[in-house]
């Protein structure tokens, strides 16, 4: 038997979220990946490192690669607490995927706030990239783009459960 409200979450809304989830899941796998690997061996040479200023490594070993750069203004540069955006992206994905399986109400609220913190978020680092760095990154530019694509997502899970009697728990 279906639970409370599954009606409510579209089957391309639930395939769209698993994609998005898994592709920026693995994106930031790979970011993680290319960081430690560079970090490990400043002479690596990432899949994304396409040239000068098309480099994905570049932007994340940049100071703006940990805690948005913001981290350790507040805390030692090498605290646990300033750590790679790729795993606050593992962080997210996670429970953007996890809290989309929820047709709560409460769980799609949650859903839109955080997806509107990830593009806040997108936007700061894309100014970061562009007129800071001036830089190109094919990684980064894809999760910003799969985080305005979770945010459309979430909005529509949100507008379509208003009105909708399901349970807030």
């Amino acid at each position: 038997m279906a639970a409370a409200g599954d009606h409510c979450v579209p089957t391309w809304e639930r395939k769209t979220r698993i994609f998005l989830c898994a592709f920026g899941f693995m994106l930031s796998i790979y970011a993680l990946h290319v960081e430690v690997s560079r970090e490990n061996n400043p002479e690596y040479r990432a899949m994304c490192d396409l040239g000068e200023s098309v480099s994905c490594s570049k932007v994340f070993t940049s100071r703006w690669g940990r805690g948005f750069g913001l981290v350790q203004y507040f805390v030692a540069e090498d605290s646990a607490l300033n750590q790679p955006n790729s795993i606050l992206g593992i962080i997210f994905y996670t429970l953007e995927l996890g809290l989309g399986l929820s047709v709560s109400k409460r769980a799609a609220l949650f859903l839109v706030i955080f997806s509107w913190m990830s593009v806040v978020g997108s936007i700061y680092l894309a100014y970061v990239l562009a007129f800071i760095l001036g830089d190109f990154c094919l990684v980064c530019v894809s999760t910003y783009i799969i985080n305005f694509a979770l945010l459309f997502t979430n909005l529509k899970r949100r507008k379509g459960l208003d009105g909708v009697k399901v349970k807030s728990g």
